[in-house]
């Protein structure tokens, strides 16, 4: 008999293990969730500011999401799964610049290479540097403390507390869409997979319970004296150590920015002689 497995533990383990990595104590861990956040957003806009044919400039950007994964005790594995299942996005937008620019470029031995191939591999390299730096900051901060950092750091409210909500009860989504496939699959009895015409009511299904049970969730919460704040348990305090935290890596990004690191390291290479 055919069953569905979209709600089953293991996929639910998945989307927890981030909150699990959170709760580490490592010296990254303890870094004041501002700081990671103002640092996170400074790396984003530094990346994505680079013109689209720059590709090796970015390669030293990548010290900064490994070394954070690393000094927080992060599994790679991890984070490079969730980039892989994003990536098929990166590759939609871009899968059609080889064809819209066909200008020769470099060459690589003796193939020439088209300004196409390398705009679509400096944006991939980029999507890959932006969401692992964006998933080692909730990996290393855990999204209570990263909530309770965008509130302090000016960002709307509502906004907040959307994205805290959101976070909390994707996991109760996702186990009424396990239920609703599983009820689906035994109806079926096994006789045949579910054909794209079975997810339409699937999905409005699935969104009226989500809104019914977000209307008992939200009686829940004000009757239990609900205000709109976030509050977490352990406090934060922006220190020394923060600071240089902010200072040293918005430095670095400078340095990166402003000089193409790689390329003087190859020119230095290339030119020194045993």
């Amino acid at each position: 008999m055919a069953t569905a497995t979209w709600g089953d533990a293991g996929r639910l383990d998945a989307l927890t293990r981030l909150d699990e990595l959170a709760r580490l104590d490592t010296p990254v861990h303890r870094v004041d969730a501002r700081a990671k956040v103002v640092v996170t957003l400074a790396f984003i806009a530094v990346v994505m500011s680079f013109p689209r044919h720059v590709l090796s400039a970015l390669t030293p950007f990548a010290l900064f999401p490994v070394l954070v994964l690393a000094l927080g005790r992060i599994p790679a594995r991890t984070v490079v799964r969730k980039v892989l299942v994003a990536l098929p996005f990166a590759l939609a937008v871009g899968i059609f610049n080889p064809l819209l620019d066909r200008q020769p470029m470099l060459a690589v031995g003796p193939w020439l290479v088209s300004g196409g191939w390398v705009s679509f591999a400096s944006l991939l390299a980029r999507f890959c540097l932006t969401v692992s730096a964006a998933l080692a900051l909730v990996a290393c901060t855990g999204m209570d403390r990263l909530a309770l950092g965008l509130g302090q750091l000016g960002v709307p409210r509502a906004f907040v507390v959307q994205l805290l909500f959101f976070h909390r009860y994707l996991h109760v989504v996702a186990d009424e869409a396990g239920r609703a496939l599983r009820a689906a699959s035994l109806r079926a009895d096994g006789r045949r997979a579910l054909g794209p015409r079975a997810y339409g009511p699937l999905v409005g299904h699935l969104l009226l319970r989500s809104l019914d049970r977000a209307g008992r969730v939200h009686r829940a919460m004000l009757a239990r004296g609900f205000d709109g704040e976030v509050r977490v348990r352990q406090p934060s305090s922006f220190g020394a150590t923060d600071a240089v935290f902010v200072a040293a890596w918005l430095a670095c990004f400078a340095v990166a920015r402003a000089w193409n690191l790689a390329e003087l390291l190859g020119r230095l290479l290339a030119g020194w002689t045993p």
